[in-house]
């Protein structure tokens, strides 16, 4: 006979987008936004404000461009939730 020692199951704890997207507000994180169908360029700046669409507001706000190596500029802008392909952070 065989006896194997009980190991307790260890859950995953999934954690919302919501939340996510909450602590990068409340901590003024910079993240780098990709949207959808525009592969060469992304935009980054600090969360402001967000809903429950994930339509997203942005301080401080800059495009960067891979290809050309460049970035612009912007001041503050709201992107739409359908158009958020990935949120990334950034450190300073």
């Amino acid at each position: 006979m065989v006896y194997r020692a009980q190991v307790p199951k260890v859950q995953k704890v999934m954690v919302q987008p919501i939340k996510l997207i909450f602590r990068k507000l409340q901590n003024r994180s910079w993240i780098q936004v990709w949207l959808n169908e525009q592969v060469k360029m992304q935009t980054g700046g600090c969360i402001v404000g967000f809903d429950e669409y994930m339509n997203l507001v942005l301080d401080d706000t800059e495009e960067i461009h891979s290809k050309r190596k460049s970035r612009k500029q912007l001041c503050q802008i709201m992107l739409k939730g359908d158009n958020i392909t990935l949120l990334h952070s950034v450190s300073n």
